[in-house]
């Protein structure tokens, strides 16, 4: 073997303490409790998923998902410009646009593909986009695909942004800023309202990464963007959280819509979202409308979890509404911490480097609808007796 090809060998090793297994879960009939194996069928309480609002074992959306599925197949079996394109797809992007205000939805796979796209129809080499250095790696990947400058401000720092954006205005570069409105492992909220009049201010384009916010946060669950919508260019979602299927969009308006479907890979050269999928992710977005004080209720308990468990360790707690993390610090103390919470009942995932900074491994925990306070109780007792 020549020293070329052992080089990259070497590439492909991972150290040995970063190395993250695949694990086997079923929910069997209950919609929080996990069976961790098919071995030994331990129960673990579910703290880790982001089925938000609990839709993805709703009775009615599996039912919606499995009537399409009957009339228009599992798969779409085609992208959507050869013969993938179905009604559902189309009703679905339309209810989204009313819901949203927003001229124009597509649909997308994933969520990943959606925010690629995203930035590939704004950004390219003649472009500079300023992005939040916690914004989530499928955006960083369609930087990268769009060939654009990357240049990353200070996590919710305006006045850095404000630099950054100062730094660009005058020359020739086109500037896209990325951000999300909820971070997901920092469970922050952007300041999208001083963020959408800054890049007003200074001529610049905004995406915005709704993923984790739709659903709970802003006006009925729409989104913190909504009530700034028309200074956002772009709004990315998906229905893999509180909508509880799978599959995402982007909202727009009608040209960059147009733009989007001519020219986006990620959108003409992928098997259409599964028919059955949107038939969920519909049923999932009637439901939350007539349910418009889940996402408040979802927040006050997201608040009194946090109370709680600031006060039962002592550790720091992060986080503005659903999104929890416990900063353990340590990668090693954190996955302890995993283990232990794991043989008490519960699963609660170690987020480590690279996924967060060095010296900030944390447990991550998502309240969710049906955590109820009996099941906070007994996370705290096997919390404080770690």
């Amino acid at each position: 073997m020549n020293k070329s090809h052992t080089k990259n060998i070497n590439k492909l090793k991972i150290q040995e303490n970063r190395i993250r297994k695949l694990r086997t879960l079923s929910l069997g009939n209950k919609s929080n409790e996990f069976e961790s194996s098919v071995n030994d069928k331990k129960k673990l309480i579910d703290l880790c998923s982001n089925d938000y609002l609990a839709l993805s074992r709703d009775i009615d959306v599996i039912s919606k998902a499995h009537e399409i599925s009957i009339t228009e197949g599992l798969g779409s079996g085609s992208s959507r410009f050869i013969s993938g394109s179905r009604p559902i797809h189309s009703l679905l992007e339309k209810k989204l646009a009313g819901w949203l205000n927003q001229e124009r939805v597509l649909l997308f796979p994933s969520g990943f593909q959606a925010n690629i796209a995203a930035i590939q129809s704004l950004a390219n080499r003649n472009s500079v986009v300023i992005a939040d250095k916690l914004i989530h790696n499928s955006l960083l990947v369609g930087v990268k695909a769009s060939s654009a400058k990357l240049i990353r401000f200070l996590h919710n720092d305006l006045d850095d942004l404000e630099k950054k954006l100062l730094k660009f205005k005058y020359t020739n570069k086109h500037i896209v800023v990325v951000i999300e409105s909820l971070y997901s492992m920092e469970g922050s909220i952007a300041p999208i309202k001083q963020i959408s009049e800054l890049c007003k201010n200074h001529n610049a384009q905004l995406i915005v990464d709704e993923a984790h916010a739709l659903g709970v946060l802003g006006q009925e669950g729409r989104g913190l963007s909504f009530n700034y919508r028309d200074s956002i260019d772009i709004i990315s979602g998906t229905f893999g959280k509180s909508f509880g299927s799978g599959g995402a969009f982007l909202a727009s308006n009608n040209l960059i819509g147009d733009y989007i479907i001519q020219t986006s890979g990620a959108f003409r050269y992928t098997t259409a979202l599964s028919p059955s999928l949107a038939g969920g992710a519909l049923k999932s977005l009637e439901i939350i409308q007539k349910n418009k004080d889940w996402g408040i209720n979802l927040l006050k308990n997201s608040r009194l979890w946090k109370e709680e468990i600031q006060k039962s360790c002592d550790f720091k707690v992060i986080g503005d509404c659903q999104i929890i993390s416990i900063i353990v610090g340590k990668e090693d103390e954190a996955v302890n911490l995993q283990k232990y919470l794991e043989k008490n009942g519960f699963l609660a995932i170690a987020i480590r480097p690279p996924t967060v900074p060095e010296g900030l491994s944390r447990i991550r925990l998502t309240i969710r609808k049906n955590l109820d306070r009996d099941i906070l109780q007994r996370f705290l007792t096997v919390l404080k007796s770690y």
